[in-house]
């Protein structure tokens, strides 16, 4: 099976990973986790407007910024772009140093603040040429509230071990009170 972009392009999901032999999404518990949390965070994002387009016309006039077509970076540190910005987000990455921040949790900010400082990719700088096969084969992901209800259908909890990693092998080690006042009232912000 191929890659393939799911909602936004730019993540790619191993087709086999997140969908049925016969083309439906697999429950989100047979996924691997990287790809099911990709594609629980994809859910959010797919109608979230182009982080350049905000920039320039921020939250007072958010109705003007196109929607997001393209993702790029990790998810929780995307960057969301529209066909119209992403020559310059390609331009950054490529030629004005953005490829440094690959992988780290300030890539966004960082591709925000030359965005912000006027950069942008010169005229006629290309971009990627993303190839369509049969778009309107692929199923739709489930909604967020979808997402949600899968998520916890047999969700049962899971225990965490507190005392993970301590150096206390019997854990019977005795903390020093002497002169602690425990009736004392301390002050409260």
């Amino acid at each position: 099976m191929a890659k393939v972009s799911i909602g936004l392009r730019g993540w790619r999901f191993e087709e086999s990973e997140v969908f049925t032999e016969d083309g439906e999404f697999k429950p989100l518990d047979e996924m691997p986790e990287e790809p099911r949390d990709r594609l629980v965070r994809l859910t959010y994002l797919v109608e979230q407007p182009c982080d350049a387009c905000y920039l320039v016309h921020g939250e007072a006039a958010v109705e003007q910024c196109r929607q997001a077509a393209i993702v790029y970076g990790e998810p929780g540190d995307e960057l969301l772009l529209c066909g119209t910005h992403e020559a310059d987000f390609l331009y950054w990455y490529r030629e004005a140093g953005g490829k440094a921040y690959r992988g780290e949790p300030t890539f966004r900010d960082r591709f925000h603040e030359w965005f912000a400082g006027g950069g942008r990719a010169p005229d006629g700088y290309g971009g990627l040429d993303h190839v369509e096969t049969d778009p309107e084969n692929m199923p739709d992901p489930p909604d967020p509230e979808e997402i949600h209800r899968r998520l916890n259908d047999n969700f049962e909890g899971r225990r965490i071990d507190m005392r993970e990693g301590w150096d206390d092998e019997d854990g019977d080690e005795e903390i020093d009170l002497d002169g602690v006042d425990l009736g004392t009232d301390y002050p409260s912000r």
